[in-house]
């Protein structure tokens, strides 16, 4: 059993926020044989289920299976990969992502076919060039004797045949293969234990690096150039959105809308003495931030002024031990009973699970929930995503990815990204020396507001830290 952490106390100091350096995009796409491996990986995966087919369905916000596999990404419309054991691939896509498959380096170099189905495409579109959905299946060796696996958007462990694809896709298979024979296989992907992509490369980990890297500028930019009266137009400008594609909504949620957490800007203005959260989530990160719009406990309503000390610093605490406990082989509910034990749902009201795995997808699934007996393993990309409400004083958080990491992969990213590893190390060692947060040596963090909290955001340079 390894040591965890013992925290005493919190404090506030005076703190420069850390900038570990420029994160430089890793160079060039995903290679052709990456894809390669993944396509014969899920083909073994399809053996071992008795499948014949897997049938993945994908549109602009549930894109994270198919892209992983091929390097596409619908726009606009949906599409459907066709996967078999003895046959190359096909795309099926609309009319306008007929144009876009050229971003798969499968598409490129002739493994990946396609077919136009008109009816993916947006209403009133030319359909007059398509095929039923039905001639497509059996053109792919789909019948009467096979066993098909779908994938959408979840899974239901509960029953293996709730499909979530459209209903046209799921009567055609079932009226081709049999009820029985069509089966819900999202899990194969996005499974928290077992799923392929729980299971990050050292190329995903630089790519999630920049992507937070992304994120922490930007949200950065919004703390630090916050004023009283502005709106939230203004604010979400200072974050240089560079046009990179979001993996979830950009967020500004001002005290008055407290029952409204998930608001996009909206010309709101920001007030002196009010709480304030934001969030910018780019594929790979999601930073969360939340505080009162003030410079210290003197601008908060009467009922609140002990924020830092009483709900805020807590928090704090509690998040530290949860990262202090953070490790290869600790089970989900460890970290689950730990935040409920620390944080009592009748003063914090935490909800959702604290912590999950992120992708591409801002939420793929979690390992961490009441009895969960899963055993986090190597390659965990988790979010520390810990959620309080209270009616007083509303919110804090610190929101950021962690990568789980043996020997060997810290070996493989040190080799291949020496410069993102060296910046995981940085970070560490500003957590354990600065923050007096301790982590075990399989966690990488990524991003440099890892450990970080301001409850008072006119005055971000305040921020907590371990007594221990």
């Amino acid at each position: 059993m390894k040591e965890v952490l013992t925290i005493v106390n919190f404090e506030l100091f005076e703190c420069e926020w850390p900038d570990f350096g420029f994160t430089q995009q890793p160079i060039g796409p995903v290679s052709y044989e990456t894809y390669r491996k993944r396509l014969e990986n899920v083909k073994a995966k399809m053996k071992e289920r008795a499948l014949t087919h897997l049938a993945i369905y994908t549109d602009r916000e549930h894109f994270s299976n198919v892209f992983w596999l091929t390097g596409f990404d619908p726009r606009f419309e949906e599409a459907l990969l066709i996967i078999t054991l003895d046959q190359d691939p096909l795309m099926v896509v609309g009319n306008e992502c007929e144009g876009y498959l050229g971003m798969s380096p499968l598409f490129e170099k002739g493994y990946l076919k396609h077919e136009r189905y008109q009816h993916f495409s947006l209403m009133n579109q030319p359909r007059d060039t398509t095929r039923q959905i039905k001639d497509i299946f059996c053109d792919m060796g789909i019948g009467g004797t096979s066993r098909v696996g779908t994938v959408g958007i979840k899974y239901y462990y509960q029953d293996s045949l709730m499909l979530d694809i459209p209903a046209y896709i799921a009567d055609a298979l079932r009226a081709m293969c049999g009820r029985a024979n069509v089966v819900n296989s999202a899990d194969l992907f996005m499974d928290a234990d077992k799923g392929l992509r729980s299971f990050v490369n050292v190329e995903e980990i630089a790519q999630f690096e920049f992507s937070n890297y992304l994120a922490v500028k930007g949200v950065k930019n919004m703390i630090f150039g916050l004023k009283p009266g502005m709106s939230d137009y203004d604010l979400v400008k200072l974050s240089e959105y560079n046009g990179t594609p979001l993996a979830c909504h950009t967020t500004v949620v001002p005290g008055y809308l407290k029952d409204k957490s998930m608001c996009s800007p909206a010309g709101r203005i920001l007030e002196k003495g009010i709480t304030l959260g934001m969030n910018l989530s780019y594929w790979g990160s999601n930073i969360c931030r939340f505080g009162w719009i003030a410079e210290d406990e003197n601008d908060l309503p009467d009922q609140a002024k002990d924020y830092a000390e009483n709900f805020a610093g807590p928090y704090f605490k509690a998040i530290c031990k949860w990262l202090s406990a953070l490790r290869i082989g600790v089970k989900g509910e460890e970290l689950a009973d730990l935040i409920a034990t620390e944080l009592p749902f009748e003063k914090f009201g935490i909800f959702l699970n604290p912590g999950h795995l992120i992708h591409t997808d801002e939420w793929m699934s979690a390992p961490v929930y009441k009895g969960s007996e899963i055993a986090l393993h190597s390659g965990m990309y988790l979010q520390c995503d810990v959620i309080p409400s209270n009616d007083v004083y509303g919110s804090t958080r610190m929101e950021d990815g962690y990568v789980l990491a043996d020997e060997n992969l810290r070996a493989e990213l040190k080799e291949k990204y020496p410069e993102c590893y060296n910046r995981c190390q940085k970070r560490r060692d500003f957590m354990k020396e600065i923050l007096g947060i301790a982590l075990h040596e399989e966690v990488l963090p990524l991003a440099d507001t890892c450990g970080l909290i301001s409850p008072y955001l006119l005055k971000p340079e305040t921020v907590f830290r371990l007594k221990s």
